[in-house]
């Protein structure tokens, strides 16, 4: 792969209540470097990364003597940002992706398309309400961003769990896979896969 043909991005958004610069290469090992503050999102970008053998820097701070919800949602705005940016156009890849992750109890399912037709469906309920510091109704709020962004249909169901650490870890490492599953490259395609000839 050329340097030309690398398909990388670089997001930078400050705001008033967040500064975030995140680095992203599809094309990577699964190498990750996520400091953002909120100890169990770096947890789950790290376990994203690594799934789906993307390489991730993020190095993030925000008003967490708020709480956590606006860097964990302008994260999952930066991530959308960067795959949108690093697929460009979206010509060559397979484009739809969808993965299974057991984790103990639990089973998700995540399947996705990156139609330009953000939509998040989150057919998942968390029975505790923290996991550690975390509010676990920001993962709901990651993923809408994050698909909202990416131009990404999105749909997130749990089979069943009654652990919301092994829930939401599941999501996050189907996430990664279905994501990898999206973006390979389709021998053969040269330009978008649709029947209009765009998305």
């Amino acid at each position: 792969m050329t340097q030309a043909d690398r398909r990388t991005a670089l997001v930078e958004r400050t705001t008033r209540e967040t500064a975030i610069r995140l680095e992203l290469n599809l094309d990577g090992q699964g190498k990750a470097s996520i400091q953002c503050g909120v100890g169990f999102m770096e947890h789950m970008l790290t376990l994203l990364a690594v799934h789906g053998f993307f390489d991730l820097n993020v190095q993030a701070r925000g008003d967490l003597h708020v709480d956590g919800h606006h860097t964990v949602e302008d994260l999952g705005i930066c991530l959308g940002q960067a795959f949108a940016q690093a697929l460009g156009d979206k010509a060559g890849i397979c484009r739809y992706g969808h993965a299974y992750v057991p984790m103990d109890e639990t089973l998700a399912r995540v399947c996705l398309d990156f139609s330009n037709r953000p939509f998040l469906h989150y057919g998942v309920t968390l029975p505790q309400e923290k996991i550690g510091d975390f509010d676990t109704c920001l993962a709901k709020e990651f993923l809408r961003a994050f698909a909202l962004h990416a131009g990404c249909t999105l749909h997130v169901d749990l089979l069943h769990g009654e652990n919301s650490h092994h829930i939401v870890e599941a999501v996050f490492k189907a996430l990664g896979r279905a994501l990898k599953m999206a973006v390979q490259p389709l021998a053969g395609l040269a330009g978008q896969l649709s029947s209009k000839g765009v998305l």
